[in-house]
């Protein structure tokens, strides 16, 4: 059998990442699809590089395929892998991913074991016995940001984003569209919708890949979204922190609750109102964090009342250090 080069195929170096191999892969299957390439060779250059890509993508195969090493030289026909070669490589557990042995060669043929490769992209027989290919289009992934309300109560939000659409020279180049998308009651920041058939397109009359959409939530007035709690930061005088006080406090649900600071309060000091965070099975929780605020030094009154705590209060709070 004749040796086949696939970096070479694909114009990649050995060294090439599963990225660059993709990218590589579906730059030139665009190039070489029968339906749109004009060069006389376009079919058989078309398998050739869904041969590679088949090998390459796969990263068992292609460590069994770079492991052949200096046992060939490109082109040389006679090729034969070391004895045993297939031994040490099992390439089972899916379904052969083309209709007809015959679209690949007898090197894939005999290095990889006709019918026992796996993956989404096949090759089909139509009706004038001339091969055709099928790749469903891969998946699209993006980020949309959404407000904290939207999470809270649940809505529908118009989104428009760069998506791929296919020319008429078969080209596949982005474009504007505008998309309506149903936001989850209780979606978290970093969750994903899935909008099935809105990704790439696919090759051959495929369906189309799913578009991934990772949501964000944008800086709210008041609140601060962490995981499915919400924070909020709330002014306390002095002396409600000192001696206790209730506080009126604004949440996430539209209404004001009356909550008890507890004396001797310190800044950053926690209170949780359970189950008003995110909503859901397990709803988040709200908590509302003490932020002690001075009265400004410039008023009489308050310098007054200052200069006396110093004289009369025995109170070091860098104590602890010494």
């Amino acid at each position: 059998m004749e040796y086949k080069d696939y970096y070479d195929i694909l114009g990649l170096k050995k060294d090439a990442t599963q990225d660059e191999i993709k990218r590589a892969y579906r730059k030139l299957a665009r190039k070489y699809h029968p339906d749109v390439s004009k060069e006389s060779d376009a079919e058989q250059r078309f398998k050739e590089v869904g041969e590679a890509y088949e090998v390459l993508k796969d990263p068992e195969k292609r460590e069994a395929y770079d492991q052949l090493g200096s046992n060939w030289k490109a082109g040389q026909s006679g090729f034969q892998p070391p004895p045993d070669w297939e031994q040490n490589f099992d390439f089972g557990g899916g379904g052969y991913t083309q209709g007809n042995a015959h679209d690949y060669s007898s090197f894939f043929e005999d290095l990889f074991g006709g019918g026992r490769t796996s993956g989404r992209t096949h090759y089909y027989s139509g009706g004038t016995g001339q091969g055709g290919f099928r790749s469903k289009g891969e998946n699209v992934r993006a980020k949309i940001m959404i407000d904290l309300e939207d999470s809270l109560n649940g809505s529908t939000r118009s989104f428009t984003l760069q998506m791929p659409e296919i020319n008429e020279q078969g080209q596949i180049v982005n474009k504007q569209r505008t998309l309506k998308v149903k936001i989850p009651k209780g979606i978290k920041e970093g969750q994903t919708i899935r909008l099935s058939k809105q990704g790439n397109p696919g090759i051959g009359g495929a369906e189309r890949g799913d578009l991934l959409l990772e949501v964000g939530f944008n800086p709210h007035r008041l609140y601060t979204v962490k995981g499915k709690d919400l924070y909020l930061n709330v002014p306390v005088a002095p002396w409600e922190a000192t001696l206790g006080a209730t506080i009126q406090v604004p949440t996430p649900d539209g209404k004001k609750v009356g909550m008890k600071v507890p004396p001797d309060s310190q800044q950053g000091r926690r209170l949780r109102l359970k189950g008003k965070g995110l909503p859901g099975k397990n709803a988040g929780d709200f908590y509302v964090v003490l932020q002690i605020v001075l009265p400004p030094s410039s008023s009489p009154k308050v310098k007054e009342l200052n200069e006396k705590m110093r004289d009369e209060i025995d109170f070091n709070p860098r104590s602890y250090l010494f």
